[in-house]
């Protein structure tokens, strides 16, 4: 997502047609019947970015010997959704399992008769698993469960030790989140505490804009859309404050103008070319990623504080969904069931840092001790502290252009004040422009 969760570039919002498929009810919780009567089944699972399942297949596999599963891993949740949308308008090549991102949600919203009702194979029975408003975001308006939840995306703050003790600034996880406000932390003290680094070292402070902005729209009540699902972005006053703040901010220096899911190869990552990045919690695992790309690990210096600026704020989070062509959906359902359960979720935490959305989940030693990802993080209590940063978030509506408006509307106009090409009122002004060509008021 340029700006959304692992995106990079959006087509245009596609038709879509599908075949229905007739079901048979199943509980979905009972995984034991999966390739029961002994035909050899084959399911296919789409994902995207770093979800953390290559083990879990493997084990399904094992404890269901007539199950083969055939993953296909796409690298962006925006290029993720374009392979979706061609082929639903195709209405073949669709796998058995669906990944799909919280940014393009209510785009699927809009055709979830092309996709299974979980309910005709138990979701009623495994419904209380999910916080409540992770469930109700993948139940459509008449009622159907067509997804299960993954991941939520409460955000904590990654900072490197070694930038900051570099800047004379504070390196304990707790002193870190007491330097930004705390409880109480805004971005204005954020961008001052990024003009003290600046001072002192003369480098920049973020990585690039977009995804503070993100950060930033997510944390208000409504985002690009109102509840209502109008477009609420032209002659939004809050939005436009924080732009201008955000952009002040970036034409200072602050911003290191990387390109967002590249980073030099994970090298900025590495050689302090930044010292502070936003991160919900799947984040963790892409950043772990990136500095192992670089040829770096732990001693690189990054770590994560329990603070946030502006508060509690949920970035992504994505559903598994069994789209009407799969021929299996049975056994797809029954995988998503397992994928999603409570066991399956703390396994993928410790190797993705994906936050449970399952409630029993997020209090699993795997989640709140240590797992790979803590010890990384210079054993930061990552679980603990996603858990508390999850306090106070609520779920925005997303509409059904939200991914096209981070990406095409606001992508060019965070390049455009990251790179110096224009200042925040004209880059503003240029993103309205796109909005108008690129996005109808539905």
């Amino acid at each position: 997502m340029s700006l959304s969760r692992r995106t990079k570039a959006v087509a245009a919002v596609a038709g879509a047609a599908a075949i229905a498929l007739l079901a048979t009810g199943c509980s979905a919780g009972d995984s034991s019947s999966s390739g029961g009567s002994g035909d050899k089944v084959e399911l296919t699972v789409t994902t995207f970015g770093t979800m953390g399942y290559d083990d879990l297949y493997a084990q399904y596999e094992a404890d269901h010997p007539n199950i083969t599963i055939k993953p296909t891993n796409i690298d962006t949740g925006d290029n993720a959704k374009t392979d979706w949308q061609t082929k639903a308008a195709a209405g073949a090549g669709l796998p058995d399992v669906q990944a799909v991102e919280e940014g393009w949600l209510s785009a699927v919203m809009q055709v979830s008769d092309q996709f299974t009702d979980l309910k005709d194979y138990g979701a009623d029975e495994i419904k209380d698993r999910w916080v409540d408003w992770k469930l109700a975001q993948a139940t459509d308006k008449d009622g159907r469960i067509i997804g299960y939840g993954s991941d939520i995306g409460p955000e904590g703050l990654c900072y490197n030790r070694t930038a900051f003790e570099a800047a004379g600034l504070p390196t304990d996880r707790e002193e870190v989140a007491t330097l930004f406000g705390g409880d109480d932390a805004t971005w204005d003290k954020y961008f001052e505490v990024g003009q003290q680094y600046k001072a002192a070292t003369g480098k920049a402070f973020y990585d690039q804009s977009g995804f503070l902005w993100n950060a930033m729209v997510n944390q208000q009540p409504e985002g690009y859309y109102t509840k209502d699902g109008e477009l609420n972005v032209e002659g939004n006053k809050d939005l436009e404050k924080l732009w201008t703040t955000l952009s002040s901010a970036t034409e200072s220096g602050l911003s290191a103008n990387q390109t967002a899911w590249d980073w030099g190869k994970g090298k900025a990552f590495t050689d302090q070319t930044f010292a502070t990045f936003v991160c919900p919690g799947w984040m963790l695992g892409v950043v772990k990623g990136q500095v192992t790309a670089a040829g770096g690990d732990a001693s690189t210096g990054w770590d994560f504080a329990n603070v946030f600026p502006g508060g509690a704020a949920n970035w992504g989070g994505s559903f598994l969904t069994v789209p009407t062509q799969s021929k299996h959906p049975k056994e797809a359902a029954e995988l998503a069931a397992y994928l999603t359960d409570a066991k399956s979720q703390a396994t993928a935490f410790g190797v993705a840092g994906t936050f449970p959305s399952v409630t029993a989940a997020q209090t699993d030693p795997a989640v709140t001790g240590t797992n790979e990802l803590s010890t990384f993080f210079n054993d930061a209590p990552i679980g603990e502290i996603l858990a508390q940063r999850a306090d106070g978030v609520v779920a925005q509506y997303k509409g059904p252009d939200d991914s096209v408006i981070q990406s095409q509307v606001f992508g060019p106009a965070i390049q455009q004040i990251d790179s110096g090409k224009a200042d925040g009122a004209a880059a503003w002004d240029n993103a309205l422009e796109l909005l108008n060509q690129l996005v109808v008021n539905k």
